[in-house]
């Protein structure tokens, strides 16, 4: 209970909502880093996602050595990338999130494009579309609702890892949680638990909606581009 009241008294106190180190400003540090690294990931993870999941070969083996980044801590990926660029703030943070949503948008990607019907694929061959047309025509808008749900994992998976971007001196909130844990302030450490969360939830809802956008009828036939 004392906690509580303590963050209560942390979150509406108004010196917290102004200035470089307010509520506001390691918000929008936050989200920023996050768009900016999962927007990274998606360039680099989903065309090759496409490709592979297109060719349906060696897509088993490029998702398991994918899959080996779900192995290694977060932090683990921090200090490494922190040892080996030898700088602190935004670099060190920026590549250690753009690595951690690889493997989300990836994954995802190749799944979606590999589940696609094979009748469909291949009446659009008859039908004499390039391979080319048959990936960004038929495949991915078909696949696009998996895609989007690797979007969305990654994006709330990033949300929360981007706390741990403070250990390299960048802001966001996470600022929040390590000062207030070097200060035992319980009431800055939960207000950044919290705002967090509420990041998270509003990203996780936006995405989902936008899912939920590529299904149309009660039946939840995905819908296909024409």
């Amino acid at each position: 209970m004392e906690a509580l009241l303590e963050m209560w008294a942390y979150l509406f106190d108004p010196a917290h909502w102004s200035g470089p180190g307010g509520i506001p400003t390691r918000t929008v540090q936050h989200v920023w880093m996050t768009f900016l690294a999962v927007g990274t990931g998606i360039v680099i993870a989903v065309p090759l996602g496409m490709w592979i999941g297109h060719r349906r070969r060696g897509s088993l083996l490029a998702v398991n050595i994918v899959n080996i980044g779900r192995a290694i801590p977060a932090f683990g990926i921090l200090a490494l990338v922190f040892i080996a660029t030898q700088k602190i703030g935004f670099l060190p943070a920026y590549i250690t999130l753009v690595i951690l949503s690889l493997v989300p948008l990836f994954v995802n990607t190749v799944t979606g494009i590999e589940e696609v019907d094979p009748d469909v694929v291949d009446a659009a061959r008859g039908m004499g579309l390039s391979e080319r047309q048959i990936l960004w025509r038929v495949e991915l808008p078909l696949a696009l609702p998996l895609v989007l749900t690797g979007v969305r994992l990654a994006l709330v998976d990033i949300i929360a890892t981007a706390t741990l971007a403070a250990l390299v001196a960048w802001g966001g909130l996470g600022r929040f949680i390590i000062d207030g844990f070097a200060q035992y302030d319980q009431g800055q450490m939960l207000t950044g638990a919290l705002v967090v969360a509420v990041v998270a939830v509003v990203a996780d809802r936006l995405v989902q909606w936008a899912e939920n956008a590529t299904t149309v009828g009660p039946r939840g036939k995905e819908t296909t581009a024409s």
